[in-house]
């Protein structure tokens, strides 16, 4: 009897899962090393991450080193003109060579305008409505008889939350 090969990989952290897709997607870009991509912050700065993200690097006929360009908007782009050789050197130190020999400064992305317009910072998260005050008595109401603190608390969320779902 043959035995059959597990197709499940186990428990594995999504980066490693992800990595062949990143690194594709980079290369399609230019992006021979993804970090570039995955860890701007690190690599430019707090500062340069709020305003700037690469966007690609092409590689000129003559093969001597190539070019970044780097997405911000247009109030930060004299800023970010003032810091090119600041970028390109930390890029190459994420390289171990100088791979890249320019920073071109763009407010659109090379692909069109409506990537351009993307915001650099993330939003913060939006707060949950408030529940109804008569899902809030009729989950308290179910959870009445139980003599439990701690299990009568979680009786009344999940009745909070089944009750709040709406009917598809």
């Amino acid at each position: 009897m043959q035995r059959r090969k597990s197709t499940t990989r186990g428990f594995k952290r999504t980066a490693s899962v992800l990595s062949d897709q990143i690194r594709r997607a980079g290369e399609s870009r230019g992006f021979a090393v993804s970090r570039v991509l995955t860890h701007w912050e690190e690599i430019a700065g707090p500062e340069i991450a709020a305003i700037a993200r690469p966007v690609n690097i092409s590689y000129g006929r003559g093969g001597f080193g190539a070019t970044l360009t780097v997405l911000t908007t247009g109030a930060q782009a004299p800023m970010l003109e003032m810091q090119k050789d600041r970028i390109r050197e930390r890029v190459n130190a994420v390289y171990g060579y100088n791979a890249i020999s320019g920073v071109r400064i763009t407010q659109t992305a090379p692909t069109g305008f409506a990537e351009g317009q993307a915001a650099f910072a993330h939003r913060p998260k939006a707060a949950p409505p408030a529940p109804d005050p008569a899902i809030l008595s009729r989950a308290a109401q179910a959870a009445d008889g139980v003599k439990s603190d701690d299990l009568r608390a979680a009786l009344e969320r999940l009745g909070r939350n089944v009750l709040s779902k709406s009917k598809t």
